[in-house]
Parts: structure tokens; C-alpha cells; sequence
């Protein structure tokens, strides 16, 4: 049975208060006893439902609590308060502002159970619905980072609207990726997706190409042409690399955005489509605007619901899952001994800056699966280095600390979270990985597929 996530959160007197036993065989419970714990345990992994356990609280405690329950409003909270705490105009004020529903102690375990799974499923109903499986295998948002998290309920709720959407990311780091989760989980899914890449395309051919022609517009038009913006009419049209497109042509977006009709080439006659646009680039629009190559009054236009999609280098925490991904993606590339990555290789692409992002992820994987004459893939089939000298001149205690923490990270994720492979992998006991977690703060699981 797959148990459900739940933090339990105890302030008070530690001898009074305790998570029921009764719970254990129904939630995955990670228990804190202070609100500095509560926070980080948050900042690790989304908790659908939290408990929060008080007693012998005072009211200036309630500041702390309005505090972290204000930052996760995503967690239903259930509390347990002594009655007479109840009676408090603070704490009543909290109950009513924060929490889905709250017991007096002493706990009944059956009947706080049945609220937390109440809680449970008020919470999967107002959580975004996932974006994996409404697009290709190969074009979903995979992650469990807080960068990528943060960026799927992003996702969630734009694609809800019809605005325009800009987003912003370095090359490579999936803005085309995130138009589709937008358009895939739409009300426009069923229409078509184009995208065009705006700095592609040879400017003597944009116009025509965006707005079609009628035939005899120019020499070679034989019949008359739709343009891509007709052709996306009903879904939406991707326009990538924004800012290279021509002053004259964003004049021509611009008005079609504002009135939302086109004029064909060699026409007089505006054609009404509904359309959404979604545009993407790798550079400041905002500083292209200031150059004078990029219209002010289009950026408004298009800059509605921004988004920005985060480098690999700052959701590395993802590199596991990305790697499984890829790995299965093209699994057909692979030869028949190929099982999967080494944990130096591991270390290797943990070490690496990313400057391509993940289209360089992918390449080096689809290489490396092709070339790979082993078991598994090595930072040599990854053409990565492992890392030899210290991070930013960090004392040797440190890089050893650092070493140590990521070899445990790494042989965790490879295990799947198997302890006893993990300890293995490492060549220590089971009892001395769990210590060394401890030491550096390492909780499982590590991350969830």
C-alpha cells in the first residue's frame, strides 16, 4: 500500500503530546518539534496534509504558527488544541483563517484519522493536475525540485487563462517544453500546437510564412496560402525566439494582437482568428526594448503571464529523475547490455555547470548510449570529467564533507532509495548510512516518480 505524506508538527510539552501510533500504518509521517524544522521539511517535499499538534502554547507562539500555516497554504492543516486554547481569540482566529478542521485532546486515533484523509483528498483536488501524461513521453516537466514544482503550478494555472504567456529561460532549458504543458493542459488541447521559431526563419519569408498570401501576392504564388497563425486557429501558436523577430513584422503581431484578425499578403480583406499566443526567449526583452529592437507597446502585449523556466544548474536535485527519464526515452538507441549510470557518472554530471542546459543533458545521454561499451554509462562515455580540485577554494574539511554528502546522495538515487544496496554501493552497514544521513541532513525518499 502506498502511504500518504503527512508532517506532523509538535510544540509543547514533548511528554504530553505524540503522533498516534494508529497513524503509522496509514501515513508516511515525518514528525518535527519546532517551527525551524517545519520550515525546512517544507522547503524539501510538498506535504499534502500537516498535523499540527499544540499544548502549553502561549499566544505569542501564534505569530509563528500564522506565520508557516501564511507560506504553505497548499498543506490542509488539521490541529489539535486543548479546549481551553480553543476559548483564545488567537488561536480561534487561527483555526478559522488556516486549518481545514481541528480535534481537542485527548485524540480520538480513528476519528483524526478519517479528518486527515478527508484532508488528504481536499488537498489532491485543489492541487494542480498533473502535466505528465497529456503530452509526448518525451515532453513533460520532469522534476520534483522546488524550481520545477514552483514552475509546474505556474503552468497550472496559466494554462487555465487565455492571455498571452511570455516565458523566459536560458537556452536549452525547456521553454518549448513548457508551451506544450500549457497548451496540452488547456481547453485548447484538442486544437492544434504550431510553433515557430522566430530566429530561423529568413526575414524575406516571416511575413508570408505568419500571415499566408493570396495567390498571385507575389511571383511563385500559384494558390493562396494559410499562414501559420491561421493554421494554429482553435489552439496556439508557439512563437520561440521572440526577440529576433523584425521591427516590422512585431508592428504587423502587434496589431493582430490587439484586434485579433490578420491580413493575408496581397490581400485587403482581415480574417478573424482565435488563437493563442505563447512567446518564448533567451534574452531580456526588456533590455532589447531599451537597445530600440524590440517594441515596447509588443512586450506589454505579449508579456501578460510571464513565466521563467529554471537553468539545470539550479534544480540539479533533478538530475536522477532527468537521467531515468532520458535513459527510457531512448531506450531504443541502447545497446543490449546498457542497464544504466554509474555512480561516478553520477558524481560527474552532479559536478558539471550545464551551460546547454537540458538539450546538453539529453545529447550527452543519447551519445553516451550509443557509445557505451559497458554495463553502465561512465563520465568518460558522458565526455565529463569527475570534479578533482576544491569548489570556489573551500578548505579541505569541507570538500571532504562535500565528497561524502554526495556520494550518499548519489548511491541513494541509483538505489531507488534502497538502503541496504545504498549501504553496499558505499561499502558500509546499514546502521552507519543511517547515521551519516543524519549527519548531513539527508531524509527519504529522495524523490517521488
Amino acid at each position: 500500500m502506498l502511504l500518504r505524506a503527512l508532517l506532523s508538527v509538535t510544540l509543547g510539552d514533548q511528554q504530553l503530546l505524540s503522533t498516534p501510533a494508529e497513524l503509522q500504518s496509514c501515513w508516511a509521517i515525518c514528525g518535527v518539534h519546532d517551527l525551524a524544522a517545519a520550515r525546512k521539511a517544507l522547503a524539501q517535499h510538498a506535504y499534502p496534509v500537516g498535523l499540527l499538534l499544540l499544548n502549553n502554547a502561549s499566544d505569542a507562539d501564534v505569530v509563528g504558527v500564522d506565520a508557516l500555516l501564511e507560506a504553505h497554504q497548499n498543506t490542509q492543516w488539521v490541529g489539535v488544541f486543548p479546549a481551553e486554547m480553543v476559548k483564545r481569540p488567537s488561536y480561534r482566529a487561527l483555526i478559522v483563517q488556516h486549518l481545514f478542521d481541528f480535534h481537542s485532546w485527548p485524540i480520538d486515533p480513528a476519528r483524526l484519522n478519517h479528518t486527515l484523509g478527508h484532508a488528504f483528498g481536499y488537498a489532491e483536488l485543489h492541487a494542480p493536475p498533473t502535466m505528465a501524461g497529456h503530452g509526448k513521453s518525451d515532453m513533460e516537466l520532469v522534476g520534483q525540485s522546488a524550481a520545477i514544482q514552483h514552475l509546474r503550478k505556474q503552468t497550472g494555472k496559466v494554462a487555465q487563462a487565455n492571455a498571452p504567456v511570455l516565458i523566459w529561460g536560458e537556452s536549452g532549458s525547456g521553454k518549448e517544453l513548457t508551451a506544450h504543458a500549457i497548451h496540452n493542459f488547456s481547453t485548447r488541447a484538442n486544437g492544434p500546437f504550431i510553433a515557430v521559431n522566430c530566429g530561423a526563419m529568413p526575414a524575406s519569408l516571416i511575413q508570408s510564412e505568419l500571415f499566408g498570401y493570396e495567390r498571385g501576392a507575389f511571383t511563385g504564388a500559384a494558390k493562396e496560402k494559410l499562414g501559420l497563425i491561421e493554421s494554429a486557429a482553435g489552439g496556439t501558436l508557439f512563437l520561440d525566439e521572440i526577440g529576433d523577430l523584425p521591427l516590422e513584422l512585431q508592428t504587423n503581431l502587434l496589431r493582430f494582437l490587439q484586434e485579433g484578425t490578420i491580413t493575408r499578403v496581397g490581400s485587403s480583406r482581415s480574417i478573424e482568428v482565435d488563437v493563442r499566443v505563447i512567446a518564448a526567449s533567451h534574452m531580456r526583452l526588456e533590455e532589447a526594448v531599451k537597445a530600440g529592437h524590440f517594441r515596447e507597446d509588443l512586450l506589454y502585449r505579449l508579456n501578460v503571464l510571464p513565466l521563467t523556466v529554471p537553468a539545470l544548474r539550479e534544480r540539479k536535485e533533478d538530475l536522477a529523475l532527468l537521467t531515468s527519464h532520458f535513459f527510457k526515452v531512448f531506450a531504443r538507441d541502447k545497446g543490449p547490455r546498457l542497464t544504466g549510470f554509474s555512480n561516478r557518472a553520477m558524481l560527474a554530471m552532479n559536478a558539471h555547470d550545464w551551460p546547454g542546459n537540458v538539450r546538453e543533458l539529453i545529447n550527452r545521454i543519447r551519445r553516451a548510449m550509443v557509445m557505451s561499451e559497458g554495463r553502465l554509462i561512465t563520465p568518460e562515455d558522458l565526455d565529463l570529467h569527475m570534479p578533482t580540485t576544491l569548489v570556489n577554494g573551500e578548505a579541505l574539511v569541507d570538500a571532504r564533507v562535500r565528497a561524502e554528502r554526495d556520494a550518499i546522495y548519489v548511491c541513494l538515487l541509483s538505489s531507488g532509495n534502497n538502503i541496504s544496496r545504498a549501504a553496499r554501493d558505499l561499502g558500509v552497514s546499514r546502521m552507519t548510512l543511517y547515521r551519516l544521513m543524519e549527519k548531513h541532513g539527508i531524509k527519504q525518499p529522495l524523490y517521488q516518480q
